[in-house]
């Protein structure tokens, strides 16, 4: 059980690690993105260059793309109007209603579409209980409120005593 739903299908170290060769092969044809420590760094709306460019790419390549967040809109909608891209604030992740209307707003059906983020407990729980694939993104630095040291504790047991994930997508 924990497997099915904790686990991610794969793991990176940034977005622009995503092979979106690999995810067409896989069916994909949308990416749902999480904002806060894969976009940006936490509480920012600074977006890295190989960020951008990787967005520009996704979108080239025909994927569609959504950022679904807990965060508020402010700092979302800065984002996503410079990428072009819609945003779902207010997630409410782990709960799938933000992802759900993500595919909505999309067109698109569960099996169809990645869901892309650096919490297990958010947006990995959020995506496989939804039915889509999951890439967890592992950033070398973090920055987040002090609480999230004990979460990412628990996410780091989790990912070292599960099946070896397969280390890039």
């Amino acid at each position: 059980m924990l497997k099915k739903i904790l686990v991610p299908n794969f793991m990176v170290t940034s977005v622009a690690d995503i092979d979106l060769a690999r995810l067409r092969k896989l069916g994909v044809r949308g990416i749902l993105l999480d904002f806060d420590n894969t976009l940006v760094r936490w509480n920012g709306s600074s977006l890295p260059n190989a960020i951008a460019k990787w967005v520009k790419a996704a979108k080239e390549a025909g994927f569609s793309l959504c950022i679904v967040s807990n965060a508020i809109t402010r700092r979302l909608e800065r984002v996503a109007k410079r990428l072009g891209i819609p945003f779902v604030p207010q997630a409410c992740k782990p709960s799938p209603i933000g992802i759900y209307r993500a595919l909505k707003r999309l067109c698109l059906q569960a099996y169809e579409a990645v869901m892309v983020g650096d919490q297990l407990f958010t947006d990995v729980l959020a995506g496989n209980c939804s039915g889509l694939h999951t890439v967890l993104v592992r950033p070398p630095k973090l920055y987040e409120q002090w609480w999230m040291k004990g979460v990412r504790y628990l996410e780091n047991l989790i990912t070292k005593y599960t099946p070896r994930l397969q280390a890039a997508c």
